[in-house]
């Protein structure tokens, strides 16, 4: 009998791979970091074979070094970073350039211009999305255009898009899968979310053949079976979905008004809204939450670019700290109000600022100041970035009605209790954390008949921890005027 459910979670500085039992709990995990590349300014790539090699690796380990018999193992679900393009060709898999980070602002001045031109509307109608190099058509459009002999190639049909869910399934299918899910599309920019198929509109604007895109199947498909020689045996891909909207289904935010927030490198509130899809007055994007048995589920998001990237630069930019847990002690010996504000807007700012010009800065430093003001003001900064999320929401007439909070940074008690007491609201931290992980489990479950609903999957959740705030509306209203006035002064 299989017992087994393996997930495979590539993220934006790591890979990891976790087996999870039918129960939805956690058997093993193994994790590869892997090495970012900063070519130009605000250039961020990845290798290729790095992303490929680190998710091949941490399969095969999470498999020997526990002694799981590959026969019980019954599905496979993969989640992944979002809008990072990759392209290779056709017959041989082998990449024309790096992988281009959805971090990465290359593209901000050709973004710019067609912001001028005047196609924010008609794009936004048709994707949900703004103009922004965040999203996978700008950076295609660069491929094709600046690297020698791309585009002849692509318009010749040699070469085919996707992002890193598709370039995964093509390795692990041995070239026969060529196919995404319906939440990956939906942040491309060349996906209509109404009728639910790549836009001739959009792929005329930037210019993509069509050729290259992957068929766009459900959050919960057939997407193929892994090759044998891979880890041994067939083992079928039931799931994909984009790591923001795995998270959602692995905290079971199936209902409208439900949400969760995730932190990880970057930091990401969802709302589900329904069948829906609400067109935001705020600069929020409106996406595919995921999409089950043909039935699109939207959401409202907000998308931070740095949040536990902030840390990791403490650690390894500044050598503030020496491990990411360090920072939780700091903060509990600082007052809330020391004056310091950190703005990681070390790529820009996203939601709902979208200014990708914008960059980094420290704010109210004095000779007091020291190691445990910068780092407490950067585990802040990541909480005041999601109150400005909330603030837009509630502006667009969508207060969450609950939050559920998941990703490596929520294992710091300090910042889930500033977070409820910055938002004026409940923050629920779920017994298993790793719910990116668990959506792309809990996908392919569905699909393999393991559990029966998404209700069966809702009744499953648990809460391990509920923060709820403590600091008078006027000591938080102050707060975040401060933050205000900081990210005023870092915007272009």
């Amino acid at each position: 009998m299989n017992q087994y459910i393996l997930a495979i979670d590539q993220g934006t500085t790591s890979s990891r791979a976790i087996l999870f039992n039918y129960d939805g709990s956690i058997h093993a995990t193994s994790q590869q970091e892997f090495t970012q590349h900063f070519p130009k300014d605000a250039w961020i790539e990845h290798e290729p074979g790095d992303i490929w090699s680190s998710v091949l690796q941490t399969c095969r380990h999470v498999i020997q070094d526990n002694n799981v018999d590959v026969a019980d193992i019954g599905s496979i679900g993969i989640t992944n970073q979002r809008e990072t393009t990759l392209v290779w060709d056709r017959k041989t898999g082998e990449p024309v350039y790096n992988a281009i980070v959805w971090q990465d602002r290359r593209t901000a001045a050709y973004c710019e211009s067609l912001n001028e031109a005047g196609y924010a509307d008609m794009i936004a109608d048709k994707t949900g999305l703004l103009i922004d190099p965040y999203f996978s058509a700008t950076k295609l459009r660069w491929i094709l255009n600046e690297v020698p002999g791309v585009r002849e190639r692509a318009e010749k049909g040699e070469l085919v898009f996707g992002t890193v869910d598709t370039f995964l399934l093509w390795n692990l299918t041995g070239g026969r899968s060529h196919l995404t899910d319906a939440t990956n599309a939906s942040r491309t920019l060349l996906f209509n979310i109404h009728s639910q198929s790549w836009d001739e509109e959009l792929l005329s604007l930037f210019d993509i053949p069509a050729s290259m895109l992957p068929e766009v199947l459900d959050s919960s498909d057939d997407f193929g079976s892994l090759d044998a020689d891979i880890l041994g045996k067939p083992i079928p891909v039931y799931g994909v979905a984009g790591d923001q909207q795995a998270a959602m289904v692995g905290q079971t935010c199936f209902k409208p008004g439900m949400a969760k927030s995730t932190y990880g490198t970057g930091c990401f509130l969802m709302l589900n809204t329904g069948d829906k899809p609400l067109r935001s007055e705020h600069r929020l994007l409106t996406t595919v939450a995921y999409r089950i048995n043909g039935k699109p589920t939207y959401a409202l998001e907000g998308s931070i670019f740095i949040a536990g990237a902030t840390i990791q630069w403490l650690r390894d930019g500044l050598q503030l700290i020496e491990n990411a847990k360090d920072a939780e002690p700091l903060a509990v010996q600082t007052d809330v109000d020391h004056g310091v504000y950190l703005v990681p807007a070390f790529t820009g700012l996203g939601a709902p600022h979208w200014d990708p010009n914008a960059r980094g800065a420290i704010f109210g430093l004095t000779r007091d100041t020291g190691i445990k003001e910068i780092v407490t003001a950067g585990l802040q900064a990541v909480c005041y970035q999601t109150k400005d999320l909330q603030k837009a929401m509630e502006e667009d007439g969508e207060r969450p009605i609950a939050l559920r909070v998941d990703g490596g940074m929520v294992a710091n008690n300090w910042v889930l209790q500033f977070l409820a007491d910055v938002l004026g609201a409940t923050v629920d931290r779920p017994e298993i954390i790793e719910t990116t992980a668990l959506g792309a489990a809990y996908l392919a479950g569905l699909k393999a008949g393991v559990f029966s609903s998404l209700d069966d999957l809702a009744s499953r959740w648990r809460c391990e921890h509920r923060f709820e705030p403590v600091m008078t509306k006027e000591k938080r209203d102050g707060l975040y005027a401060g933050w205000v006035k900081a990210i005023d002064k870092v915007q272009s």
